[in-house]
């Protein structure tokens, strides 16, 4: 409105400043429009699931055999899948992961790599596959329904596509049997294409510890969004699966000790009387871990070779995944973890050389991460919590992951050892919730998974780990990614077998946005609410990007389309520099409120010094003055009242007004922080949210008004906003030294 664009003459342009004429205006603060999908009966506006929300169910019986001398995994199961979608089914498809090591496969027909003058074998091996005698991937010995009957079927690389007899209607449950065999991968020659399961041999005593994943034929994803999720598995991307309720008999050599997903429902079975009696402590001890199999007892087992088997029988509900572990070498603690109203059992499975950093630290390291984490999403559901040491990995399954740090072989633990296993365990374990409990689709979304898991795996760490370096998280930990090459960068919101730098986007860029998004933009307190709204509206369910997006806005009142378009749909950089600062005061002995009529020339607001004048790039040449003249007659239109003039310039009166003119070079628009210094000594921060960009996007100019005179601005002094060049950020500018400076600093 018109009686709005003034207040009072020349104060005006003073203090408002019209925006610069944009030159390639991009529409950063548009609103997603066709990028996220219309909402619907099954995903609404607000990012909760709809009232029609649906998903399937996919439920296994399964017997399983490891062969500690072949090597093979044998195994038999019945999988009961209930079709809860509005659609008839005529196919199934099922993930036969373990096919990503049969020869021939896509994964390794698609790799490049190339030669140089020196090799190393361990490269070259992996580069051309040189394995050795090693068959992997399925053999699939037979499809039949529960009548015995043969399935129709067929594999298509990783992934078989059993084909019904009638079509399966909604609300049906549909029950068949597969049974099949493959070759447990040795983790040192496999580490690049098995990379997440296999076994580990230890030569010293002859003995292997197994972590048996992804290896059971499992139902795909089939949902609202893009009906079967049958993406080839090849490698990068991970897992999108169905939950459901598990029941498996894991039969292995009688001196192995296993672990798994879910309860162990035979404990009077296959522990010994003494380790059944530690097993029930620990259930109720909460100060510390209780050792279950210890070192000494571990060592003998290691000596053993018995014939005889025996049968682990576990159980797990509402799970998306189930994987467990094998091995005579390991050594077992546990320790109570009270959750609210429930209580959970942490525990770890190490070999003797883990030991003493296992002992001491992996147990803690799984409480501390699961009371962080129910802090921030939603209370722990499981009955266990389980951490399983393997050399150089981290993968995680429900309940269970594997992870590296091991010390030297004297027993010492250097402190980049301890965090990095530290830092493993935390973040295998945080993947509980995310994807296994809030189950995005790990194929398409990395980010969904791997980010929001190390977002909360750094406020873990700072929380329980107030000494340990954090890598993944703070804004000034990402620059060098976000100042370098773009044609290596891809958005996050990019599917994830076609990202190139995939720690530094997938992980370290989303978990610094929602960072940046909790600390500078929303605030802690705001962003935790909405943040565990999502976790809540979505746990144990299938959510989308669009899901969360949405969700953060509604559970807030704060729209966040921008930093959705910046963050996870480009690849800009923030650039924030200070292209001019100007300081103005009020001329007192010419200022006068009767000359109505007269015009302000430009000479009047000559930039004198600070922007204009001798010194352009400090406040050497004092400030400019400047006249305030009264709001003319035409600006009161049909008002009767008017402005009190003279009380403006009273307010005005020995302020020091500062004119600061901002570009924004790296192209993702970002809040302003300015930390003004006072010639007293004193220092202020200022915050201006992101929406000062709205009308330009490229440049800004704003007059601040300030009762002390200003000596220094700084632009991000907390370096909060991920700046990648904090050169151009202060007012008075450095002196930048020249190339001939640096030289001759070097010598040369």
């Amino acid at each position: 409105m018109k009686n709005m664009r003034i207040l009072v003459g020349f104060v005006l342009a003073i203090l408002v400043m019209p925006a610069i004429a944009q030159e390639s205006w991009k529409g950063k603060f548009e609103q997603l429009g066709t990028e996220l999908p219309t909402p619907n009966q099954y995903r609404t506006g607000s990012g909760a699931p709809g009232p029609k929300y649906w998903q399937q169910q996919a439920d296994y019986v399964i017997d399983v055999d490891l062969n500690d001398d072949t090597h093979i995994v044998s195994a038999k199961e019945t999988i009961t899948y209930t079709n809860n979608s509005p659609d008839q089914l005529k196919y199934l498809w099922l993930q036969l992961d373990q096919n990503i090591l049969s020869e021939g496969n896509d994964t390794d027909k698609i790799k490049t790599n190339s030669l140089s003058e020196t090799v190393s074998t361990d490269q070259l091996q992996r580069d051309l596959d040189l394995y050795g005698d090693y068959k992997g991937g399925y053999t699939i010995k037979s499809v039949k329904d529960t009548n015995g009957k043969d399935l129709s079927n067929f594999i298509n690389g990783t992934m078989m596509r059993v084909d019904l007899a009638k079509p399966m209607k909604p609300g049906e449950k549909f029950s068949f049997n597969v049974e099949w065999s493959y070759p447990v991968s040795d983790r040192l020659n496999e580490r690049e294409a098995g990379r997440r399961g296999g076994m580990e041999y230890f030569p010293a005593d002859d003995n292997f510890v197994y972590g048996i994943t992804h290896w059971f034929p499992r139902m795909c994803v089939y949902d609202d969004y893009e009906g079967w999720q049958n993406k080839q598995f090849l490698g990068q991307g991970e897992f999108t699966l169905s939950f459901g309720n598990y029941k498996v008999n894991i039969t292995v050599p009688a001196d192995h000790i296993v672990g798994a997903t879910g309860t162990l429902l035979n404990p009077t079975e296959v522990l010994s009387k003494t380790e059944q009696e530690r097993f029930e402590l620990a259930k109720k001890t909460f100060d510390k871990p209780v050792i279950i199999a210890t070192q000494a007892e571990a060592v003998q087992r290691e000596k053993s070779r018995v014939k005889q088997k025996k049968t682990w029988r576990y159980e797990a509900d509402n799970v998306r995944d189930f994987a467990f572990t094998s091995s005579r070498k390991f050594i077992w603690d546990a320790q109570a973890v009270k959750l609210n109203n429930r209580t959970s059992l942490a525990m770890s499975y190490y070999p003797k050389e883990g030991n003493p950093l296992w002992e001491r630290e992996s147990t803690k390291a799984v409480k501390n991460t699961i009371t962080t984490y129910s802090k921030y999403s939603i209370d722990y559901p499981y009955p266990v919590a389980i951490s399983v040491h393997m050399a150089n990995i981290g993968m995680e399954y429900p309940m269970i992951c594997f992870n590296g740090g091991r010390p030297q072989p004297d027993g010492t633990i250097p402190d980049r050892t301890k965090w990095a296993m530290i830092g493993v365990i935390v973040h295998e374990v945080g993947h509980n919730f995310f994807p296994m409990i809030v189950n995005s689709d790990e194929r398409q979304w990395g980010w969904m998974d791997e980010g929001f898991n190390t977002f909360v795996q750094y406020l873990t760490q700072v929380e329980h780990y107030p000494d340990m370096p954090q890598r993944r998280g703070p804004a000034s930990e990402i620059v060098p990614y976000m100042m370098g090459d773009k044609e290596t960068q891809r958005p996050l919101m990019t599917s994830a077998e076609n990202i190139i730098q995939y720690g530094a986007e997938q992980y370290a860029k989303t978990a610094t946005a929602l960072n940046i998004l909790r600390e500078t933009v929303m605030g802690k307190e705001l962003f935790d609410k909405a943040f565990k709204e999502y976790s809540q509206r979505w746990a144990f369910k299938h959510p989308k990007p669009a899901d969360f997006f949405r969700t953060m806005e509604d559970a807030s009142a704060v729209d966040l389309d921008w930093f959705w378009r910046g963050w996870f749909y480009s690849t800009d950089n923030t650039d924030i520099s200070v292209d001019a600062v100007k300081w103005y005061t009020v001329k007192k002995e010419e200022t006068n409120l009767e000359n109505k009529n007269r015009n302000v020339k430009k000479g009047d607001l000559a930039t004198a010094g600070n922007g204009g004048g001798k010194n352009p790039n400090d406040f050497s040449d004092g400030p400019q003055p400047f006249n305030l003249i009264p709001s003319d007659a035409s600006f009161y239109g049909e008002f009767q009242n008017r402005i009190d003039d003279r009380a403006v310039v009273d307010k005005l009166q020995d302020k020091n007004l500062y004119e600061v003119t901002l570009s924004n070079k790296g192209g993702l628009v970002m809040p302003v922080i300015i930390e003004w210094t006072y010639k007293d000594g004193t220092k202020e921060i200022e915050r201006i949210p992101a929406e000062i960009w709205r009308l330009n996007e490229s440049k800004v100019t704003k007059v601040f008004v300030k009762q002390k005179e200003v000596v220094n601005i700084v632009i991000d002094p907390k370096k909060e906003t991920a700046d990648v060049n904090t050169d151009d950020n202060v007012f008075p500018k450095r002196n930048q030294p020249s190339k001939f400076d640096e030289l001759r600093k070097k010598g040369k």
